[in-house]
């Protein structure tokens, strides 16, 4: 019914909206606070909005955002957040079809940074928190910052070396190391994926409290293009890297070119 001359319904679904472009990322509670809105009421709006595709859920934490096909901005931001939007429901197969978790990452100047990630569907103990979307991960120690640099174009990974090598941090040293560097990326490229190096434990360099997991990783690469990178953690001490290369590499790669072509397809209805 007609309240005011306006329609209850999408009025509410309009609040809705409003405050996930006041507050881009939002939980439900979020949303309710700022809106008023119950929140029964609320799941069955954002359950809409989201069939409509005008907002997404992200996977690693159920918070909800405005989907980047509302956008016809070409901001860099809105690229990371179409990629991550391509990426989450392929990400959910590929854990519930392996068991092992993965995350979306995305250059951020000096560090990569995560995007999305999986790991709170595994069924293994994987340390994930809410707050980990956007942490930082090195470039030349992780199994993705050596996927995305080994594939990425030369001029674009020269950049990237150059300002690491600018770093005073202890864990950018190898950028120094032009020589060892070729075959760390030369490796990567022949056996088709990054494996971490063995001194990375996933967080700041000399934690001492290391992560306990390994990971590899392959490029989102698009013909000469790399939009990102997607890995497998898993427990170091459950399986080698040998064993999930046989068992799981094919599959990781076939979700990197799902993901690919999700892309290609929202450019061309956008173009």
């Amino acid at each position: 019914m007609a309240k005011g001359g306006t329609i209850r319904g999408l009025e509410r679904g309009l609040q809705a909206l409003q405050a996930l472009q006041a507050n881009p990322i939002s939980s439900l509670h979020d949303i309710h606070r700022i809106t008023g809105i119950s929140k029964p009421s609320l799941l069955r709006i954002l359950h809409t909005l989201e069939q409509f595709g005008m907002v997404s859920r992200r996977l690693a934490d159920g918070h909800y955002r405005i989907s980047a096909n509302l956008s016809l901005l070409a901001r860099k931001s809105d690229r990371h957040d179409r990629i991550a939007e391509a990426a989450a429901p392929v990400l959910d197969r590929l854990c519930q079809k392996i068991s092992w978790p993965s995350d979306l990452l995305v250059p951020a100047g000096d560090h990569m940074e995560i995007r999305e990630s999986s790991r709170v569907r595994t069924p293994f103990s994987i340390y994930f928190t809410h707050d980990r979307i956007g942490t930082p991960v090195n470039w030349v120690l992780s199994a993705v910052g050596r996927a995305y640099l080994a594939y990425c174009p030369e001029h674009e990974r020269q950049k990237i070396l150059a300002l690491l090598r600018k770093s005073k941090l202890p864990e950018n040293r190898l950028a120094h190391d032009i020589k060892r560097l070729d075959r760390i990326f030369a490796e990567t490229r022949s056996n088709g994926f990054g494996e971490r190096d063995p001194s990375f434990g996933g967080g700041p360099y000399g934690r001492n409290m290391p992560d306990g997991l390994a990971g590899i990783a392959v490029p989102l690469l698009d013909r000469r293009r790399v939009h990102g990178v997607i890995n497998i953690v898993w427990v170091r001490a459950a399986l080698t890297v040998e064993h999930m290369v046989r068992a799981h590499l094919t599959d990781l790669q076939a979700a990197a070119v799902e993901i690919v072509n999700s892309l290609r397809e929202n450019t061309h209805k956008h173009s």
